[in-house]
């Protein structure tokens, strides 16, 4: 079963950015402290969910910025 996209090309570069801004900060800002490493993950997942145009959150909501 594929994947159907929810997120859409504005939210999708949101999310990239901030996740690479939240990656940046847990690891440098935060100095890798338990925090940081948290921060960093979130991050990572955030930025994974604009890379891949699917969050699961989004879609157990119901909530869908994609055209398609």
């Amino acid at each position: 079963m594929p994947i159907r996209k929810n997120v859409g090309r504005r939210e999708r570069i949101v999310r990239i950015v901030a996740g690479m801004i939240m990656m940046l900060c847990g690891i440098v800002g935060l100095q890798a402290m338990p925090l940081g490493i948290f921060v960093a993950a979130v991050g990572g997942v955030t930025m994974l969910t604009g890379i891949i145009r699917y969050c699961p959150a989004c879609a157990i909501g119901g909530k869908q910025t994609c055209d398609s």
